[in-house]
């Protein structure tokens, strides 16, 4: 039997003026598709977009771009499966300034499990100001919560009450 990973594989390329796409389609009738930016930003294609088992590889391919979008994505906006960027989004979504997902960090932090450095948000979270069920950081606003400034059922802490109302009010500010 041959090793279908050492063929040539016969992708159906389209050009269009953003970018160039590869698919291909395997006689078991797995797809494979993927998208590359003519644009370029430090190296890195502005859009990189990728889905299926990369029929060269026998695997997935990384998304990596400015922008990367694919089960695993790698870039300044990341968004996939497992997202690791400067603002990552995904299931688990790594991210330096912002992550967004079911587990995620960042300095900015919203997910079900948050680590954020400054700020958390989420049923799990932890920053200088973390919100959620259970919470940790210096001002936390939870239902169990562990910090210097708890706001929580049992203990309402002055600072905790105006650190977080000055919060809503930046927040209701902005919409």
């Amino acid at each position: 039997m041959k090793n279908l990973l050492l063929q040539p594989v016969e992708y159906k390329i389209e050009k269009t003026a953003w970018g160039t796409w590869r698919r291909h389609l395997s006689e078991q009738g797995r797809y494979y598709s993927e998208f590359t930016s003519h644009m370029e930003l430090l190296g890195l294609p502005l859009l990189h977009y990728t889905r299926g088992i990369n029929p060269q590889m026998g695997g997935r391919k990384t998304a990596r771009g400015v922008i990367a979008v694919g089960r695993v994505a790698v870039g300044g906006i990341a968004i996939g499966q497992a997202a690791f960027g400067l603002c990552a989004i995904g299931q688990a979504g790594f991210g330096l300034l912002f992550g967004l997902g079911q587990a995620c960090s960042g300095l900015y932090a919203v997910g079900q499990l948050a680590i954020g450095g400054w700020f958390g948000a989420g049923q799990l979270a932890s920053g200088y100001t973390a919100i959620g069920q259970l919470a940790i950081g210096e001002y936390v606003l939870a239902q169990l919560g562990i910090g210097n400034h708890l706001w929580t059922p049992e203990q309402s802490d002055p600072a905790a009450v105006a650190h977080f109302t000055a919060l809503w009010d930046r927040a209701r500010a902005l919409f």
